[in-house]
């Protein structure tokens, strides 16, 4: 039997071709430390329009997570996206592996492209704990943010305690980085509202695998590890910007019990909107619905925290 068509490869030049006809070009940059960072920057930086920076989640590289939100906001914003360390393009030989030295080195990525001015941040998933982290370490540069089902505020003891579907971080990492078509396929139920694979032949979802999983597994494995040990909500830093928290209502890897305690955690300047039937892949299944509420939170004028009713959060179809 023939190889199987590589859809995967395919679709990455499709995607690239994507970000490149939305006004973005490819940038590599050498940090000087061991670590090498893969950027999409606007090839115009406009001075009239506000700053985005995109950051993606586990997964594929950034351009997969983000390529729905590409066009939309391309014409509000002067965007940014890079591939995080170990994803992507984006690689470093540092044993460093915490969120923290994640958001540290998008920071110096930014700055070598001459980004000097504030920017919006926005996460999805893990992307979320590095956003959140940027704008604890960078708070006069992180203007707003926005967190998309970004389990910042689990702790060790929920995974003990059933909040999960998974129990243990080994059965997590396994799910998350999938080496098999079976896990695959686990991945999407867990991600996914309502998962259609049964029309997907494996040697399809090998091909995904063997593009977007297996590189740099072990080091991705860890950053997983090191998320999850000794996490306190206690030893999280505060933020002050205003927050925008979007999180599906049917998310099974981040519950929506996480979004309730990021709102409380952040305070009076965060809103929280839960988009019904969805799942944790909001970023494809509600990517019409995500870009409209960042739209709105970053380009209107935000109200000030006396006058938002923080005593409702905002379901959105």
């Amino acid at each position: 039997m023939s190889k199987c068509f590589s859809f995967a490869a395919v679709a990455n030049w499709c995607y690239r071709y994507a970000f490149s006809k939305a006004g973005l070009r490819s940038t590599t940059t050498d940090l000087g430390d061991g670590t090498v960072m893969h950027c999409w920057v606007p090839k115009l930086h406009s001075q009239s329009k506000p700053n985005l920076l995109l950051i993606h989640g586990v997964g594929a590289n950034a351009m997969w997570q983000w390529n729905d939100f590409i066009s939309p906001l391309s014409p509000h914003f002067n965007v940014y996206v890079p591939d995080l360390v170990f994803f992507g393009d984006s690689y470093s030989t540092r044993s460093e592996r915490s969120e923290a030295f994640q958001a540290r080195c998008v920071m110096a990525v930014i700055e070598a492209q001459g980004l000097v001015k504030t920017m919006s941040v926005a996460g999805i998933s893990y992307g979320g704990f590095v956003a959140y982290s940027m704008a604890a370490q960078f708070g006069e540069r992180v203007e707003r943010l926005v967190l998309c089902c970004a389990g910042v505020c689990m702790e060790d003891k929920d995974m003990e305690e059933g909040m999960f579907q998974v129990k243990s971080v080994d059965e997590a990492i396994s799910v998350l980085l999938p080496q098999s078509p079976e896990k695959m396929k686990d991945l999407m139920r867990l991600t996914f509202f309502k998962p259609n694979f049964k029309a997907v032949p494996s040697c399809l979802l090998n091909d995904f695998i063997h593009m977007m999983c297996s590189e740099q597994f072990q080091e991705k494995k860890e950053l997983i590890q090191a998320l999850h040990k000794d996490r306190k909500m206690s030893d999280l830093p505060k933020i002050t910007q205003p927050t925008l928290i979007i999180w599906g209502e049917k998310d099974l890897v981040f519950p929506l019990e996480l979004a309730h305690r990021l709102k409380r955690l952040v305070g009076e300047s965060a809103q929280l909107v839960i988009l019904k039937n969805a799942g944790h892949a909001i970023n494809i299944e509600k990517h019409k619905e995500m870009c409209k509420l960042i739209k709105s939170f970053l380009i209107d004028p935000v109200p000030s925290p006396n006058q938002v009713n923080h005593s409702n959060d905002r379901k959105v179809d």
